[in-house]
């Protein structure tokens, strides 16, 4: 008890002890009994913190995340921007390319885009048009070399040989399947965009040998050559979209036809444009 400024000890038996002083009037004395303290075992799986260590289920979580699930690609259209979202179209192996080069030299099966279906790919179109855009410059110098040269004529390199294959190729390659899967969107016909870049990238390899045929100097020859490439290379594509659009609309002959002969004109201007010197 405290009185005062003294503390009194409710214990008569200790020796030399003082009796303690009567509590004044009106003052009311108060006791504390000593009680053995409770032990609470552990909660297993009551309460929010279940598990011990674990944060509360309703806890803000954005300081608290792994760096794993920082590195997940944006949500909506804007994982677009990302190279997460490409990843997966460059995961082919070599057997995978060769097998759908080898497919585009079969033009007629008219399966690819079935059995590209699952795993489209966009390492072989970028590499495909990259390497023809090379070739294509590199052996229509060559051949313009070759008749400046026979002919006794002062040749000079012009690098806008390289600037215009570069800008024809790669734009003709991405914008013709866009252009298509906008046609194809609006006809409802189940095709993806990738897929469509993918069947384009693969129906130019034809053009590589073609341009290698082309160093021969012989004009007939050279027309033969790209006319078979351009018809080799238009089939493919026509027949591989043929399944699509018919089933998408019933002007599908002269939406197929329209393709053939945008995929047999590009070998024209080939042609034309790499390949017109004669020697």
């Amino acid at each position: 008890m405290m009185s005062g400024n003294y503390t009194s000890i409710q214990d008569h038996n200790a020796s030399g002890s003082v009796p303690p002083a009567p509590d004044p009037p009106g003052q009311v004395s108060v006791k504390f009994n000593e009680s053995p303290l409770q032990t609470f075992p552990p909660s297993a799986s009551h309460g929010k913190i279940a598990g011990g260590s674990g944060p509360p289920r309703d806890a803000d979580d954005t300081f608290s995340r792994t760096s794993s699930s920082s590195g997940q690609p944006s949500a909506g259209w804007l994982k677009v921007f990302t190279i997460a979202a490409y990843q997966p179209y460059f995961d082919v192996d070599t057997s995978d390319i060769l097998e759908r080069i080898k497919d585009s030299f079969l033009p007629f099966r008219g399966n690819f885009n079935q059995k590209t279906a699952s795993n489209p790919d966009l390492y072989g179109p970028f590499w495909i048009c990259t390497t023809l855009i090379f070739v294509s410059a590199s052996i229509g110098t060559f051949v313009a070399y070759l008749a400046r040269r026979i002919n006794h004529k002062d040749w000079y390199y012009d690098i806008r040989l390289l600037t215009w294959s570069a800008s024809l190729l790669y734009a003709y390659a991405i914008f013709v399947p866009i252009s298509l899967y906008i046609i194809f969107k609006y006809l409802s016909a189940p095709l993806r965009l990738v897929q469509l870049v993918c069947l384009y990238g693969y129906s130019l390899f034809i053009f590589i040998p073609a341009v290698f045929l082309s160093i021969v100097p012989v004009q007939i020859f050279r027309w033969v050559v790209a006319a078979v490439a351009g018809f080799m290379s238009a089939t493919f594509v026509a027949m591989n979209l043929r399944t699509h659009v018919v089933s998408a609309s019933e002007k599908w002959f002269w939406i197929v036809g329209g393709i053939f002969l945008l995929q047999l004109g590009l070998s024209i201007v080939l042609e034309l444009y790499l390949f017109c010197s004669t020697i």
